[in-house]
C-alpha cells in the first residue's frame, strides 16, 4: 500500500496523462521496436531484441509505479485549506531579515515541486521548516550555508 499524496487539480490531471501517454502510445512504440527486431532473425544474439525487451520493462515498471501513485493520490480541495498556518498549498510569503529579501512560494507535493514556478515541495527543507506555522512567526531553516531565521509575513492561496 503506498503513501497517499495530496495534488492540485492540474497536478493530478498532468500525472493521469502521463500514464495514459505511456499505456497507449509508449506501449505501442516499444511493441513495434520488438516487432522489429524480431524480423531480423536470431534473438538469441540480438542486441535490439534484448534493448527493446528490456525497455518494455521500464516502461511497465513506470506505468506500475504511476499507476500506484495516481491511486493513492488525493486532490486537496483548496476551499478547506486553513490559511491561518502554513499547509500544503498555502502560498507564503517569506522574508529573510538578515538581508531584507523576500519570497513566495507555494508549498506543494514533492512531484510537483518546481522552483522555477515557485513551488517548492513540502520535503524540502524550507517546506518542513515553514510547516504549520503562522504569519508573524519565525521559521528556522536549514540552508547549504547554514541555519536562517526566515519571517514568516503572510499566507495565502
Amino acid at each position: 500500500m503506498g503513501n497517499v499524496a495530496y495534488y492540485t487539480k492540474e497536478g493530478l490531471d498532468k500525472l493521469k496523462n502521463e500514464l495514459n501517454e505511456l499505456k497507449t502510445k509508449g506501449r505501442s512504440d516499444i511493441a513495434k521496436q520488438i516487432a522489429e527486431a524480431r524480423d531480423k532473425g536470431d534473438l538469441s544474439e540480438n542486441a535490439e531484441y534484448d534493448a527493446a525487451k528490456d525497455a518494455q520493462g521500464h516502461l511497465e515498471a513506470k506505468i506500475a509505479q504511476l499507476e500506484e501513485v495516481v491511486g493513492n493520490a488525493r486532490v486537496i480541495d483548496e476551499t478547506t485549506i486553513d490559511t491561518s498556518k502554513v499547509s500544503i498549498l498555502s502560498k507564503v510569503k517569506i522574508k529573510n531579515p538578515k538581508n531584507g529579501a523576500v519570497f513566495t512560494y507555494t508549498l506543494v507535493s514533492e512531484e510537483e515541486a518546481d522552483l522555477k514556478a515557485s513551488k517548492i515541495s513540502v520535503q524540502s527543507p524550507i517546506g518542513k521548516g515553514l510547516l504549520g506555522k503562522k504569519a508573524g512567526q519565525k521559521a528556522k531553516i536549514q540552508t547549504p550555508g547554514g541555519e536562517i531565521d526566515f519571517e514568516i509575513l503572510e499566507i495565502g492561496i
